[in-house]
């Protein structure tokens, strides 16, 4: 399968991410709608939701919904408070010498994958992410040097709350460091568990577990997948290999190798996985660097650097053939984004 990833560069949103829109947005309705539309939140309980938790972003959210055309539905959507339950894959690791890094991998059904790596300015602060749900954060970095991911958390609890990645999105508009960051995380609730990764220029660093029927808990871990504190969902754990995925990253970080050392485990079995299939292949690697706010999307073979201060809009189609079938092949379409 053919997946294409683009970097857009539009400080509000306008015509560049009104086309992301038009692209995703049937396949995100369906989604959002498969529960039928009873099963969602309504626009002014989503709209009284971000005013208590979030209030600094509805500006922001009111652009956001103005450039998708001032729907109720698309609305609802947008707010990301109470969506439909879903899972993900997801390794992340934490390094603080001798430069402090973030390195994390995506896994995925390519099927899945918005594939949008936007930078913008919503509310003054640079911010370049690789986006879910069409401004929702999976991963990314602010000027500021403030790098953050996710990782599901391996729990089937689900309550209300606030998809995780508009509270990344949040979290890179509005911390400067990792202490805003944990903070953030305290108190906004979520809908499902994580495990959220925090880094920032200075090194400060931490992994949050966040979850919808606990409070938010910060753990000295430098490695999450999967699970938390242990499996909870032994399935899961099983069919993604998180468990086997932590050990060999604890053990990369374990012999105090280099940040390119490290970024190539997980470019390797069993962290980099090739079930595309199956809903859990590797989409990409992405390795930010706080000190200069930079970024590279990786994969094997091949990077792509982007940073805060220098981001270049361009397109590029990366085929993902299964495990089963011969593996990964990327491909490129570069140029500009129209």
């Amino acid at each position: 399968m053919d997946l294409l990833f683009e970097a857009v560069d539009e400080d509000q949103p306008g015509a560049k991410w009104r086309q992301l829109f038009d692209r995703h947005w049937h396949a995100y309705s369906r989604w959002f709608m498969r529960d039928g539309i009873r099963a969602r939140p309504t626009y002014l309980s989503s709209l009284k939701a971000m005013r208590a938790h979030m209030p600094e972003l509805l500006p922001a959210y009111e652009a956001i919904v103005s450039a998708a055309g001032d729907g109720d539905l698309e609305a609802r959507f947008l707010s990301m408070w109470c969506p439909p339950v879903y899972v993900g894959g997801c390794s992340q690791a934490l390094i603080t010498s001798p430069e402090p890094a973030l390195i994390r991998n995506y896994d995925y059904s390519p099927r899945l994958l918005e594939g949008s790596w936007l930078a913008t300015r919503l509310n003054g602060k640079r911010v370049v992410a690789v986006v879910d749900c069409l401004w929702g954060v999976l991963d990314g970095i602010n000027e500021d040097g403030l790098a953050v991911s996710l990782s599901f958390g391996g729990r089937t609890a689900a309550g209300p709350g606030f998809g995780i990645p508009i509270v990344l999105r949040y979290v890179l508009e509005f911390a400067s460091d990792t202490a805003e960051a944990i903070e953030m995380l305290r108190r906004i609730p979520v809908h499902m568990s994580y495990s959220v990764a925090l880094i920032d220029r200075q090194g400060h660093h931490a992994t949050v577990y966040v979850n919808p029927d606990r409070p938010a808990e910060v753990v000295a871990k430098l490695v999450s997948t999967n699970h938390q504190h242990g499996v909870e969902w032994a399935r899961h754990a099983q069919t993604t290999k998180s468990v086997e995925r932590e050990a060999a990253l604890e053990k990369a970080l374990a012999l105090h190798q280099s940040t390119e050392n490290v970024l190539a485990g997980f470019l390797r079995p069993p962290v980099y996985q090739t079930s595309y299939g199956r809903g859990y292949g590797t989409l990409y690697t992405a390795l930010y660097r706080p000190q200069d706010a930079s970024v590279e999307l990786v994969w094997p073979g091949v990077i792509w650097r982007q940073s805060c201060a220098e981001f270049q809009e361009e397109a590029r189609v990366i085929r993902f053939n299964d495990g089963d079938s011969g593996g990964f092949a990327p491909t490129f379409k570069q140029g500009t984004v129209s």
